[in-house]
């Protein structure tokens, strides 16, 4: 077997996956929203994206997990627009302010898009990290066989907030190699109150469970870069608003002890925060430690960054 895992798809599979997604953008699905926009005719649904993708910036991180990272950085693609609208996003200008506008992102086309992962590439990028890409799957997958051609090898990391689609996920089988969900909530009010996102908990485990059947768990090379699998990550809110427990039990007992958990101390209130006192506030050491004590004790392969 080839690796990354889509060097195996023949033409034909991943045309069949294009079509499929590209049918899905008629009256559009492709996230749980289920919004019905028309966006092959540019419709705008909740995230306000159309037919094409939208990309705020791309280059070399070195802000990501360090099996992510290795010497020469992800290749990071940064998407516009998110499905969800987190009163306390730290990317906000990204995700939610421009909603309604293509500036300061702008439109690409499939080909264009996979130039950006050619350069990615070309510049030693270990990975082409697609950050946000929820909404803008149907638009990845039409890009891969351009990429593809054009001498793409290296594997793609799906950096999501879980508010995914298993009817879409299963059409990412066989393409990416590692996931990497932002389990957010198990209160479902909360997940309403701070991004208004209805049913948030049980789609986020019916997603983690998809991306898990299809990568298992953690692979690291000799490298110490990863070559494929899930690693999850869970940012703790003041006053345990995530609910933190609920999240890591799930991980433990029905995705797989041996999961690794990025447990993230970096909540820093911003954008909407002011509006909810509650989380207006950075957490505190013991809310930190509380957390990490959890997933020691649910055995679960933890770490921060």
């Amino acid at each position: 077997m080839k690796y990354p895992s889509y060097l195996n798809l023949t033409e034909k599979e991943l045309n069949s996956r294009i079509e499929k997604a590209n049918q899905m953008l008629e009256s559009c699905r492709v996230c749980p929203r289920k919004c019905g926009a028309n966006r092959t005719k540019n419709e705008k649904g909740y995230c306000y994206l159309g037919n094409k993708a939208v990309v705020f910036s791309f280059n070399p991180g070195y802000s990501e997990e360090k099996f992510l990272i290795g010497k020469y950085g992800t290749g990071a693609i940064n998407f516009n627009f998110c499905n969800l609208s987190c009163a306390y996003c730290q990317s906000y200008n990204i995700s939610q302010l421009e909603r309604g506008r293509i500036v300061p992102g702008k439109e690409v086309s499939d080909k264009a898009l996979a130039k950006i992962m050619l350069k990615l590439q070309k510049l030693g990028c270990h990975n082409i990290n697609l950050i946000n890409p929820t909404s803008q799957v149907p638009q990845i997958l039409a890009s891969l066989p351009h990429a593809i051609k054009g001498g793409l090898k290296i594997p793609l990391v799906y950096n999501t907030n879980s508010y995914d689609s298993v009817e879409t996920l299963k059409l990412l089988s066989g393409i990416v190699d590692i996931y990497l969900p932002d389990f957010k909530y198990s209160d479902e009010k909360m997940a309403v109150k701070y991004s208004q996102a209805p049913g948030y908990f049980e789609i986020a485990k019916k997603s983690i469970k998809e991306m898990h059947r299809q990568v298992g768990n953690l692979e690291i090379g000799t490298d110490d870069l990863i070559k494929k699998g899930l690693f999850v990550r869970h940012l703790i809110l003041p006053s345990n608003l995530a609910g933190s427990e609920r999240v890591l039990k799930f991980l433990a007992k029905r995705i797989s002890p041996n999961t690794f958990v990025n447990i993230m101390n970096r909540y820093s209130p911003c954008w909407r925060t002011k509006e909810f006192p509650e989380i207006n506030r950075i957490i505190t050491t013991e809310e930190y430690k509380n957390v990490v004590e959890l997933a020691k004790n649910y055995n679960l392969k933890w770490f921060t960054e």
